[in-house]
């Protein structure tokens, strides 16, 4: 069988023909479609991610910036430019250390990128590095004579290095809270200086402020954890807060990482002296030695005179110590000086108290329990202070046993001979011869003397006034002391009128 042809007419032949012939316009989705096909070079994105990260910098979105520059170095590593503008992101976002790395390796790319000596100036200031900032500073002026880009970083840099003098003069005499106010100056200028912090936090330390000081150090540690210094900045902070065996830890810590630490090797040795005397100095206590155990506490308060926290220990536990030897008066300067270095030390308060008490020294010792119990109010401190205000009250009487040169707990006999031998003393008629002022003395104290044998001679009255109670006013205004006077020697068979012998 034959096969079938198909026929194309004339008119279908030129339409063909002219189609075939003819442009073809593409579209704009087409046209981008087919660019895409092209790869770009790394240079082209990487200029690219440049401009997206100023876009972000200039909205002051730094950490979206940081990663579009990150993206611009990697695809092109030899750019001074890419890393110039990183380094000022880093600086945003206060990274002064990443910053710098990142100047210097703009510096190093391209060795006249005076933006970026700037940008090193400006991280060296805030570091606290002064000779690298004032290098910069001078590199900067010998490639631009007439640049002012870096002026306020060279008077600033000039400013710390004033600073830095005075700072150590204060810290070698010890003038601690004088370092620790330039310090917060030199801060102002260079506020990501770990040197200057460190130095800070140490003399907060000095000073009893180790909160402040631990936080310092924590705070670098968490930046850097095998920074010496900061271990042991934080192991004087454990030092004076009377945690020896940690603080023992530390300092061994940070000679572990800089063997010649020289400050560490110091306090080690310090804080191992203190531990063994204070341990010895209770061992003795607690043995009864006390005499021994005062001159152990009395030499470790030697060591360190700026640790209040273990010097006030020490001083309580050698005011208990001169408790026992009965040396009161030198446990009321040891509670003293503790209640400087620390006022809330209840135990050395109540010390005081007991003290004063012991003394005789009521006004003081009430003044302590009411101070006592402003910090605690407990019922053993009530009672206390009861007691103080008690003894308090009876002191301001007259002692009619001091009256007659007796002691507390007399005789019935020993009383009465008392009494004739001072009432013969102090008789008017013996003093008639002399001044009125004398006269009128001696009278004063013939009336006393009766008194105090009307009282103590009286079973009742003598156990009231020994109880503390108030002897009536009208009963002590109507006692004649003449009148005793002659019952006494009528009672006991002599003669109430008789010559004294002068």
């Amino acid at each position: 069988m034959d096969e079938e042809v198909i026929e194309i007419s004339d008119s279908e032949r030129e339409e063909t023909e002219s189609t075939s012939e003819m442009d073809v316009e593409l579209t704009e989705q087409q046209t981008a479609d087919a660019e895409q096909i092209v790869p770009k070079d790394a240079g082209t994105i990487a200029e690219e991610k440049k401009k997206l990260g100023n876009d972000q910098y200039k909205a002051q979105n730094y950490q979206n910036a940081l990663k579009l520059y990150t993206d611009a170095i990697s695809l092109c590593p030899d750019s001074a430019a890419y890393y110039g503008n990183r380094a000022a992101c880093y600086m945003m976002l206060l990274n002064y250390n990443s910053a710098l790395t990142d100047a210097r390796n703009a510096i190093r790319i391209d060795p006249s990128f005076e933006k970026a000596y700037v940008r090193v100036a400006k991280c060296c200031l805030a570091l606290g590095d002064i000779i690298g900032t004032e290098q910069a500073v001078k590199t900067v002026a010998e490639l631009n004579a007439q640049s002012t880009a870096v002026s306020g970083e060279q008077a600033a840099a000039q400013k710390l290095r004033q600073l830095e003098t005075t700072i150590q003069t204060n810290y070698d005499s010890k003038a601690y809270r004088n370092v620790v106010y330039y310090l917060d100056s030199a801060l102002k200028l260079a506020p990501a200086s770990i040197r200057y912090r460190l130095l800070k936090a140490e003399c907060l330390a000095y000073l009893g402020r180790c909160d402040e000081a631990l936080d310092i150090a924590v705070g670098v540690m968490k930046l850097d954890s095998t920074s010496a210094d900061a271990i042991y900045v934080r192991g004087l902070c454990l030092y004076y807060t009377d945690n020896l065996e940690k603080g023992i830890l530390h300092f061994e810590r940070a000679l572990t990482l800089d063997p010649d630490h020289y400050k560490s090797k110091q306090m080690r040795s310090k804080c191992k002296q203190l531990k063994e005397m204070k341990e010895n100095g209770n061992m003795l206590f607690k043995s009864g030695r006390y005499r021994e155990a005062h001159v152990i506490y009395t030499d470790a308060l030697k060591i360190d005179e700026h640790n209040k926290d273990i010097n006030s220990k020490l001083l309580y536990n050698r005011a208990l110590v001169n408790t026992r030897i009965g040396a009161l008066r030198e446990a009321v300067a040891d509670c003293s000086r503790v209640l400087e270095l620390n006022s809330q030390y209840l135990k050395a308060l109540l010390l005081r108290a007991r003290c004063h008490n012991d003394l005789e020294k009521y006004e003081e010792a009430v003044a302590d329990y009411e101070t006592a119990l402003n910090l605690e109010k407990t019922t053993e401190i009530k009672r206390l202070l009861r007691e103080a205000k008690f003894a308090l009250k009876k002191s301001k009487r007259k002692d009619y046993y001091k009256i007659l040169g007796i002691g507390r707990n007399p005789t019935e006999d020993e009383i009465k001979k008392a009494y004739r031998k001072k009432a013969l003393v102090h008789h008017p008629d013996r003093h008639a011869n002399s001044s009125a002022e004398e006269r009128k003395e001696e009278e004063l104290k013939f009336k006393e003397v009766g008194e105090a044998y009307a009282i103590l001679s009286d079973a009742r009255k003598k156990e009231r006034y020994d109880s503390g109670q108030d002897i009536e006013e009208q009963e002590q205004a109507d006692f004649d002391p003449n009148q005793m006077f002659r019952s006494f020697f009528r009672a006991t068979g002599r003669n109430a009128t008789f010559n004294f012998e002068f």
